[in-house]
């Protein structure tokens, strides 16, 4: 029975420079383009992983990973706490080429066009119109996400959570069918000011404040006039980027 190729076997030119890195410097100097310095990922082979550093505030760096079994290069963008571009190809000027928009902060939309296989994640599609615009495909994805699942109670607390104002313009997430909200829309996410649940006892929805549960309500539009009412009062709308504070 044969073998399994060896990462030597699919990727001779990587064994021969000794990297990733190497290999993925080498194509771009010989097409006129700058990966900065390009480094193998920490906890990784140098033959397998690369990250390619971004010039960009708001991105950090591509990380580059060769496929085992067979030939192919993936990789992955993120920015702000929030997983934006990905993709798979054997094409490896193409790679090196998405990697040297990335770095020089081209938007995400034109690296796409140029380059088919750059796949957009949901919120990558929206990310470079603002955290707004961010929030509210969040939303929309978690309405019909909702919606398609089948879950009524989760569903009219999402629905409920939606109509009012100062909840929609948090981030929200699910955790166990929790509903959560965020003030930022990257990950890791802010504490929770308030979260709702909808569950099967007589009191259909449950409320809770950051440490403690705060009150049960038969409705879902109850259970978020109690959330709001527990909001702090100068809560505003998500922000970009990553929670930075200490976490309870």
């Amino acid at each position: 029975m044969p073998s399994d190729p060896t990462v030597e076997d699919l990727y001779p030119e990587v064994a021969a420079a000794g990297s990733l890195a190497a290999v993925l410097d080498a194509v771009a100097a010989r097409h006129g383009l700058s990966l900065g310095a390009v480094r193998a990922l920490d906890g990784s082979s140098p033959l397998t992983s690369a990250g390619v550093p971004s010039e960009s505030s708001v991105r950090d760096d591509l990380t580059v990973s060769a496929g085992i079994g067979e030939r192919h290069l993936r990789f992955e963008g993120w920015g702000q706490g929030i997983q934006l571009i990905v993709g798979n190809t054997d094409d490896l000027v193409g790679v090196v080429r998405t990697a040297h928009d990335w770095r020089a902060g081209t938007p995400l939309h034109d690296i796409r066009r140029s380059l088919p296989f750059v796949v957009l994640t949901r919120r990558g599609d929206v990310v470079e119109e603002g955290p707004a615009a961010v929030v509210a495909a969040e939303w929309q994805w978690l309405r019909q996400r909702t919606e398609e699942a089948d879950w009524p109670h989760h569903t009219a607390l999402v629905e409920a959570a939606y109509n009012e104002p100062r909840l929609r313009q948090l981030y929200p997430y699910t955790s166990h069918s929790v509903l959560n909200f965020s003030t930022t829309t990257g990950y890791p996410f802010s504490p929770s000011p308030v979260s709702l649940s909808g569950h099967g006892s007589r009191s259909n929805f449950r409320v809770w404040g950051r440490r403690e549960v705060v009150g049960e309500t038969a409705t879902a539009a109850e259970a978020v006039a109690l959330a709001v009412a527990h909001l702090p009062t100068d809560l505003g709308p998500a922000v970009a980027g990553r929670y930075e504070g200490q976490r309870h």
